[in-house]
């Protein structure tokens, strides 16, 4: 890991949160995610699930944890099991965890080795009643892929049919959502990296650059600030590529006159930052560009101003939709006849803003969260309200990243970073 150490006590605060929802005489279950191969002997670069990782600070692969609060052996209330470690290890893949070091990443004192798990596990099973496993259940999630995770539940019903069966993942939507001050400073330090990359931007951009040569440019300046890179996969969309929501493609030229959208984050610590900003190629937008930029920057603003503790998200929705559709009005992309003959479910907004307008955002870039329940302060959201034209190859988002305050409006993590049309022109041209 490229990142500084981060203080147990946030890990050990994220249990005593899990903890504090289980059932009586529960124990969880916690496994790490697959080093994914490609073919041959090549392998993804590992990703840590995120829960574990949420929950211990483990960052490294074959590592499981078990919460059993109610066990009667005090050292099994909060045990992890890792890959042992060698000095062959070592030489061929680099010094893993000790026992000792993983006390002083998670704050957990029990910490056996892997091949140790079968003959515990047992045990602490024969103690529990029921057990919480960790299914993927993310509104967006794809399952084509058997994770580890899902290994290890298919094992566990077959070896324990007697035992309840409990889902972890509402307890970790609900405490995840909600921030500590410590990841909110991780989170800050991933908008801050993301940030430096963007005003790099701001002096290369130019006509007859190509979109891979900015996304590298980016990989750049956020590798050398201690980010892994990307918290996602850039989408660096010039032109008419704007106009496609999710272009990843990154390799067309970048010609005069056109606008580039820019929706790039640096991660940190496994933190996301997710950003979007709308750059012109040349350095000036054009009186149309520049229209149809501030209204979708007049709509961001009315949109953060709902993220407030309360909100509910399909009331928010709705309300944003409303704001829109006055914008386009404005811009004449669509009329009162429009609006009246729009059906219930696609308002006539929706051709030209066809995606929502916020999503959590934490350890995972779409984090998770309760849509169902009203905003509390310390979740985090984006705003990120858009305007897309095929026919004339123009599409605007800007995208922030929005911490939900007590009172007033939410602090804006990326509040640095350049935004309003003339200052882009200005930093660009400076």
């Amino acid at each position: 890991m490229k990142y500084d150490r981060i203080d147990k006590q946030l890990y050990i605060q994220n249990r005593a949160k899990f903890v504090q929802h289980m059932e009586s005489n529960s124990l969880a279950v916690f496994n790490s995610n697959d080093i994914y191969p490609v073919s041959a002997d090549s392998t993804i670069p590992f990703q840590q699930h995120r829960d574990i990782l949420y929950l211990s600070g483990v960052d490294q692969e074959e590592s499981i944890l078990i919460l059993f609060p109610d066990s009667k052996n005090e050292a099994h209330r909060e045990v992890l099991f890792l890959k042992e470690t060698s000095e062959l290890i070592a030489v061929w893949e680099g010094e893993k965890l000790t026992k000792e070091n993983a006390f002083e990443v998670s704050g957990i004192k029990t910490v056996y080795w892997l091949n140790q798990f079968p003959v515990m596990f047992k045990q602490m099973m024969a103690e529990a009643a029921s057990v919480y496993i960790n299914t993927n259940e993310h509104l967006r999630a794809s399952t084509e892929v058997q994770t580890r995770e899902d290994r290890f539940i298919v094992k566990l019903k077959s070896d324990y049919p007697a035992h309840t069966m409990r889902k972890s993942a509402p307890i970790l939507h609900r405490i995840r959502s909600v921030k500590e001050s410590l990841e909110l400073e991780l989170m800050q330090k991933a908008c801050k990296i993301t940030e430096s990359g963007i005003r790099r931007l701001l002096s290369f951009i130019k006509p007859g650059v190509w979109e891979y040569e900015i996304e590298a440019e980016l990989a750049h300046e956020f590798l050398r600030n201690r980010s892994n890179g990307f918290a996602y996969t850039p989408i660096i969309a010039s032109g008419k590529n704007a106009c496609v929501l999710h272009y990843i493609e990154n390799n067309q030229m970048c010609l005069d006159g056109d606008v580039i959208l820019l929706d790039v984050g640096a991660e940190y610590a496994n933190y996301s930052s997710d950003l979007t900003r709308c750059i012109p190629v040349n350095g000036r937008f054009t009186e149309r560009q520049r229209n149809v930029y501030n209204a979708v920057l007049h709509v961001k603003k009315e949109a953060e101003k709902l993220l407030v503790p309360g909100t509910m998200m399909v009331e928010y929705h709705k309300e944003v939709g409303q704001i829109m559709e006055n914008q386009l009005l404005g811009l004449g992309l669509i009329d009162k006849t429009d609006i009246k003959n729009q059906k219930a479910d696609w308002p006539a907004y929706k051709k030209y803003f066809m995606h929502g307008t916020s999503h959590f955002i934490g350890l995972d870039t779409h984090d998770v969260g309760l849509w169902n329940e009203p905003i509390q302060a310390g979740m985090v959201f984006t705003c990120e309200p858009g305007i897309y034209i095929p026919e004339e190859g123009l599409g605007i988002r800007l995208e922030d990243d929005l911490v939900v305050q007590e009172t007033g409006k939410p602090f804006n993590l990326m509040k640095d970073i350049p935004l309003e049309a003339l200052e882009i022109e200005d930093l660009m041209h400076s």
